[in-house]
């Protein structure tokens, strides 16, 4: 490791810090909603690329490796978050708010119960199809960003079609809701039948089942032979400290911006960002809505009619500026914070290596994503991450078919993309790069 700051990267990365700050001072004439929109998205991608988090990770890590870290990290995320949105959502209630599908008239909605959605074959079938296209794509959705904003080229193109997708998924979500198979549906919000502390109790107990579980798969995975440990790289392991350091020197620089955080250290801030935003905006953190609004407006501006009922509600939000959608704004931030994170620790380079079969794959693992997001009204945050935080059975039915889905892709796809190697047992370093992905 070279003791030396990055200098032209530092530079880059302070001005496009004033960039953001002029951009949220504009966006404050407009509404003062969306530079919190900004802010919030900026850490978020920071905190992501920071630690290298994603959600996708979960799955094709430990799946390839046998190593759990951030499978477990994503389990205490989910377990911290739960306990705080209990307490918020108990005291609402307490107070005579309602779950959102049971507003009527004068009620208040219970903060963030948007996320409660209806449980059918369409989450079963959507979870499965994003699952497969996110390993395809190398990330989720929210990895999309990350990855973009980390100079990945692979990511521009899974989101453009990403985007795509979402259009034909919610022509697909409404075709199904006036089918005879949405007649086989159900919504669960788990405090109606057990109330706050027994809804609490049961989601983390299927938590420390699942960590237990992954605890016990590491372990086989260790018995067998095929266990790969965590390894950061040099430049991202701390500094010893020694009695001589001084506050302003590269030791300081690099603890502050530039040493690796744990997966851990990641899921703490992760589910603090969320409540962050709860408490701001009364909705829980989401980033396919924006894609498909994204996609509608896409569709509407080469001239076809989206004025039918499967894209209305995106398509009176896309005709008022998208610049004017809190989602939009933070998706954006997302790839900024990402980038700002790599700039200010001297690791930012644009990542090309990929041919033109890799890139078919991408563009198929984005259109997957976007059509399975809005068939299952959601991706890992907000139909996995958000739902299971605010106590939505569907959230749980989704973990499943998601899971399902990327390991399934995880084995037909093997060696046929470059982000996914031949087989789990080739070399530590053929595989290095692969998933990282």
């Amino acid at each position: 490791m070279t003791n030396k700051i990055n200098e032209k990267q530092l530079k880059i990365g302070v001005v496009l810090i004033a960039l953001m700050i002029i951009a949220g001072m504009q966006l404050a004439n407009i509404n003062p909603k969306l530079t919190l929109s900004l802010i919030t998205g900026l850490f978020f991608g920071y905190i992501l690329t920071r630690g290298r988090f994603g959600f996708a990770g979960g799955i094709k890590k430990i799946y390839i490796t046998g190593e759990g870290s951030l499978t477990k990290a994503l389990l205490v995320m989910f377990a911290i978050t739960i306990i705080a949105m209990a307490g918020l959502q108990w005291a609402a209630a307490a107070d005579g708010a309602v779950v959102k599908y049971l507003v009527e008239g004068d009620l208040v909605k219970i903060p963030a119960s948007g996320s409660v959605k209806v449980l059918n074959l369409a989450t079963i079938i959507g979870g499965f199809i994003f699952g497969m296209g996110m390993m395809l794509a190398g990330g989720c959705a929210s990895g999309t960003l990350t990855d973009l904003g980390e100079g990945a080229f692979r990511s521009a193109i899974a989101l453009v079609f990403f985007v795509i997708g979402s259009v034909p998924g919610l022509k697909a979500l409404h075709i199904f809701d006036q089918s005879a198979l949405a007649d086989f549906s159900t919504i669960v919000y788990l405090p109606h039948y057990f109330g706050y502390i027994g809804a609490t109790v049961i989601s983390l107990l299927f938590l420390l089942g699942l960590y237990m579980l992954t605890r016990k798969y590491e372990s086989f995975r260790r018995q067998e032979g095929h266990f790969e440990e965590l390894e950061f790289a040099e430049e991202d392991l701390p500094i010893a400290e020694s009695e001589n350091d001084s506050f302003f020197s590269f030791k300081t620089y690099h603890k502050f911006f530039m040493e690796r955080w744990t997966f851990m250290t990641c899921g703490f801030l992760l589910a603090l960002m969320f409540m962050f935003v709860v408490n701001t905006t009364g909705k829980d953190w989401g980033v396919t809505s924006a894609y498909a609004r994204w996609g509608v407006a896409l569709f509407d501006s080469l001239g076809f009619d989206m004025t039918g009922p499967a894209y209305a509600s995106y398509l009176e939000v896309v005709r008022k500026g998208l610049i004017n959608d809190g989602g939009t704004i933070r998706n954006i931030a997302i790839s900024f914070g990402s980038a700002i994170a790599f700039l200010l620790a001297g690791k930012f380079s644009f990542d090309l290596d990929f041919n033109l079969k890799d890139a078919g794959y991408y563009a198929l693992g984005g259109l997957m994503m976007g059509f399975g997001a809005r068939l299952a009204k959601g991706c890992n945050i907000g139909a996995l991450y958000s739902a299971i935080a605010n106590f939505s059975l569907h959230g749980w039915a989704f973990l499943v078919a998601l899971s399902l889905g990327g390991i399934f892709a995880l084995k037909i796809f093997a060696g046929k993309v470059n982000i996914i190697p031949a087989s789990r047992y080739n070399d530590q370093e053929e595989k290095a790069d692969k998933i990282s992905a």
